[in-house]
């Protein structure tokens, strides 16, 4: 009977640790939804800003042939892909499903127009097993302040490839979060910037009665403004990547929880029992001595 209440002790000792660990885990995953949340919410304001400033190069300015404003012939160039994952697990379904979003858009085009850029592992991996092969695999940020460099590396990588006759298009795949702990996979078509998404910004209404007027070079202003425009897109994509994540990570977090709460709940209604049993038995031998000393003294 020692043996086997010495080891529920160390099963109870070993279920406590692991909840200390699950119940760190998610307040720091807790923490984490916080900032990147906050930090999307922030991008907003930067984001109207850039639009407004792109509607007035648009509508002063209307470029035939400038870099990435043009439209291009899809049978002939490729398709590059940006997917964003986890490097670590314990976030259920996180990279699975914006993986089945990629394999879902990619099926029916040729493996060879394909290029793919993956941040995370785990997803990395995933893509591997599903038969898509990845230019590149970056790590996944663990801050805020870690995003901006992840961004210039992805533009940097991307860049490489988009030359006249090398990239049509650029799709980000990520995860965006819903209500609660629940996410979605979400896949945003970051270029071209063809004549529709032109037209759509240069009918934006200017938010005051003064006309607004390009100070200097039309052209460069439009450029500096591209270039905000995809370092934004991808950062507001990384974030909701890593909100995600961590919501995704809290959900699992507080499943575990609960399950090791009944474990522990178990444990201890059987150690009671074993012990109570113990303390029962040994009260039993005690009483049937008395009595038998009690006879003897009769």
């Amino acid at each position: 009977m020692s043996d086997t209440t010495a080891n529920l002790q160390r099963k109870l000792a070993s279920a406590q640790d692991l909840l200390a660990v699950v119940r760190t885990m998610k307040a720091l995953a807790a923490s984490s939804i916080g900032q990147y949340e906050d930090s999307v919410r922030a991008l907003g304001d930067y984001y109207r800003t850039v639009e407004l400033g792109l509607s007035v190069c648009f509508r002063y300015h209307q470029p035939s042939s400038a870099g990435l404003l043009h439209s291009v012939k899809a049978s002939d160039q490729s398709v590059g892909v940006v997917v964003f994952g986890s490097d670590q697990g314990l976030v259920g379904q996180f990279n699975e499903q914006v993986v089945d979003s990629v394999t879902s858009f990619l099926a029916g085009l040729p493996t060879d127009r394909v290029q793919v850029w993956a941040v995370g592992e785990r997803v990395g991996a995933r893509l591997v097993d599903t038969g898509v092969l990845t230019e590149q695999l970056f790590s996944v940020p663990n801050s805020v302040q870690t995003i901006a460099p992840l961004v210039g590396e992805i533009l940097l990588a991307t860049d490489r490839e988009r030359v006249p006759g090398e990239m049509a298009e650029l799709h980000l795949f990520y995860n965006r979060s819903q209500s609660g702990a629940s996410y979605e996979p979400v896949r945003h078509r970051l270029l071209p910037l063809d004549a529709v998404w032109r037209r759509e910004l240069a009918e934006l209404r200017w938010p005051s009665d003064s006309l607004p007027e390009v100070q200097g070079d039309n052209i460069a202003s439009l450029g500096a403004l591209i270039r905000e425009y995809l370092f934004i897109s991808l950062f507001r994509a990384c974030a909701e990547s890593l909100a995600s994540e961590n919501a995704s990570r809290l959900a699992a977090m507080q499943r575990a929880e609960r399950n090791i709460d009944e474990l522990l709940e178990q444990l201890r209604g059987t150690f009671h029992r074993i012990r109570q049993s113990g303390i029962d038995e040994e009260l039993f031998d005690v009483v049937a001595g008395f009595d038998a000393l009690a006879s003897e003294a009769d």
